[in-house]
């Protein structure tokens, strides 16, 4: 704006003005999304702790998101915004299976370090097969070379980038919050 003369302002429209309304509408999309999952997950699991320790997996798909659209040089837009909320559901689904896993554990009288170390060997097939599935089913998309592939590719990368970190560090991150939570479940 500094370098513009007197008189004249730069105003965005058409599509660039779609396009950025677009783009909040997508951001307000995940974050009610990320509110919505934490009420209906606290509803489920009847616990404010256990919808923190199943969400606490989502920053790492972001990341993982983000690290794969970097490598393979792709924008953050639209339709990689589509797979980040995609991913949010494939993520939320392994965490629910570790945390429900061990809950029940719990209930059958285990101690958390117990239950932990039974869950965490049981579901890791589960969680795996998930996200091997996922990334098989979005890797074509995201190495194709035709007509409106780059449309798809920017949502498949993000998909497979966010799955495989996530995956990685939800069988670590999520079980070691689950004992610390636990501890304050309790008190």
């Amino acid at each position: 704006e500094k370098n513009q003369k007197p008189g004249y302002q730069l105003l965005e429209s058409g599509s660039s003005e779609a396009m950025k309304d677009s783009f909040k509408s997508l951001i307000f999309a995940l974050v009610l999304g990320i509110i919505v999952a934490y009420m209906i997950l606290g509803a489920q699991f009847n616990s404010f702790l256990d919808p923190v320790t199943i969400l606490m997996a989502l920053p790492f798909s972001f990341s993982g998101a983000f690290i794969g659209l970097l490598i393979m040089g792709q924008s953050l837009n639209i339709y990689s915004i589509i797979g980040l909320i995609l991913l949010m559901g494939i993520v939320k689904k392994n965490s629910i299976l570790l945390v429900d896993f061990t809950n029940q554990r719990q209930l059958e009288g285990l101690k958390t370090e117990e239950a932990l170390k039974d869950a965490c060997p049981k579901r890791l097939r589960p969680i795996l097969m998930t996200t091997f599935s996922t990334v098989a089913g979005a890797v074509p998309l995201a190495f194709s070379f035709g007509p409106g592939s780059e449309t798809l590719a920017p949502m498949a990368v993000a998909v497979i980038g966010g799955s495989l970190v996530s995956t990685v560090l939800t069988l670590y991150v999520v079980p070691a919050l689950y004992s610390l939570l636990s501890k304050l479940k309790r008190t």
